[in-house]
């Protein structure tokens, strides 16, 4: 069965898992970097014959945009996605450059996170109930992130991919079908 990029995208949305290396210790929580995501990427690469990259762009005094672009190598068929970040110049005990790099790596992976549903919500404070019962540790579709779910439903998507990674409402779940 061909697959195209769309439907390629989405089994790889819904069969990621991008594990979270890195420890702030300061704030007590771990996280993932753009490259604990790509490090995860790399087996669907070759399973589902695509290629991801990624662009920067300053389109602004100190704004990246950052664009990821997963293509499938036999039909050249892409999809992108974007995410644009500001960079923090009066970030304190940083020299310019990094601060250019801190905000590169930041647009960097939410551009990821943005192309492959990667939720950012689970770190330990996202989480904590503050003794106020169960929480749901899937963000709730909405937004930008409903529109950006609607045009991929609409291009042949999965529903279920997206319900792996969101809580959708039964008004946003009718919008989606």
């Amino acid at each position: 069965m061909d697959l195209n990029i769309r439907q390629k995208l989405g089994r790889i949305q819904v069969e990621l898992k991008a594990t979270k290396s890195k420890r702030n210790k300061f704030g007590n929580y771990n996280y993932r970097s753009a490259e604990d995501i790509l490090e995860a990427l790399k087996p669907f690469i070759a399973k589902y014959g695509v290629t991801v990259t990624i662009n920067e762009n300053l389109i602004a005094d100190a704004v990246i945009k950052s664009t990821a672009v997963i293509t499938d190598t036999d039909t050249g068929s892409s999809v992108e996605v974007n995410a644009i970040v500001g960079v923090d110049l009066q970030q304190k005990g940083m020299a310019t450059a990094q601060q250019y790099g801190s905000a590169s790596s930041y647009g960097k992976k939410y551009a990821l996170g943005n192309l492959f549903l990667i939720d950012d919500t689970a770190d330990a404070d996202a989480t904590n109930t503050h003794g106020k019962g169960n929480v749901s540790k899937k963000p709730e579709l909405t937004g930008e992130a409903l529109k950006k779910a609607i045009a991929f439903v609409k291009n042949g998507g999965d529903v279920k991919a997206i319900q792996t990674k969101y809580t959708i409402s039964a008004a946003n779940l009718k919008k989606l079908q």
